[in-house]
């Protein structure tokens, strides 16, 4: 809540005596090993399940797995799916793995299928929408690491999370536009607005302003690529089993 938030109001950056207070208050509340690793295991039996990074600071607790397709072939599409790039988002996690289980089969017959379930497994364990270092794993993937002034997206620099996704990617030769299609799994939740919001003002030292949290199910399109139909038929397909935002 916000009282384990440093320096709430004081309208001052964090430094990093405030960074690791705010690390050092977070609490494990559930298992990366048991609610998403296990998971993977059953996989191997038909998927190709590969580790392709830790991060530093555990790397026994916080392996990196991604798991794609054993037919991997050039002569078709190829698709990505992540989810936990937010650690808190569970429905991205959980809707990623259980992708595995039941669909995600039939259409590797048609399409080449990598999927990552959990990117920012410490978020994960101790449910926050940042990694241990107070920094957005999702406004850090810049290709290079580097931080271009002025851009509105990816203003974080390179973070463990990020960075070994994108080496994977490139070992992988997935880099540079050679998916079709990148579906990244979030959620809006409850906290964000008693939460982060509140942890990300006083983090950069501005004051707080209330916001809204979305009721029900919503995409967000690329702005350099929107696919207005196609996000229009997905809504639609979704609006059969659950309410639209």
């Amino acid at each position: 809540g916000r009282s384990t938030i440093p320096s709430a109001g004081a309208l001052k950056p964090w430094g990093a005596s405030e960074r690791d207070e705010w690390r050092t208050s977070r609490k494990v509340v559930r298992s990366y090993r048991e609610e998403v690793l296990t998971k993977l295991e059953p996989l191997a039996e038909r998927w190709e399940v590969e580790k392709y990074g830790a991060l530093s600071q555990d790397p026994e607790r916080f392996p990196l797995y991604s798991v794609r397709s054993r037919r991997w072939e050039a002569s078709r599409p190829s698709v990505l799916i992540t989810g936990g790039v937010h650690g808190y988002e569970t429905s991205g996690v959980q809707g990623a793995l259980l992708f595995l289980q039941s669909a995600a089969a039939a259409y590797s017959e048609s399409f080449n299928l990598l999927v990552v379930p959990c990117v920012s497994p410490w978020g994960y364990e101790t449910i926050q929408r940042w990694n241990a270092q107070a920094v957005d794993p999702n406004r850090s993937f810049n290709p290079r690491g580097e931080v271009v002034a002025g851009r509105s997206f990816n203003p974080e620099a390179a973070t463990e999370e990020s960075a070994a996704l994108l080496s994977h990617l490139e070992a992988l030769g997935g880099r540079d536009g050679r998916f079709l299609c990148h579906i990244d799994l979030h959620e809006t939740t409850d906290t964000d607005e008693s939460e982060f919001r509140p942890a990300k003002a006083a983090r950069d030292g501005v004051a707080f302003e209330p916001g809204t949290i979305p009721d029900g199910f919503y995409l967000v399109a690329d702005v350099t690529n929107p696919r207005l139909d196609w996000h229009a038929a997905i809504i639609d397909a979704v609006r059969r089993v659950t309410h639209i935002a």
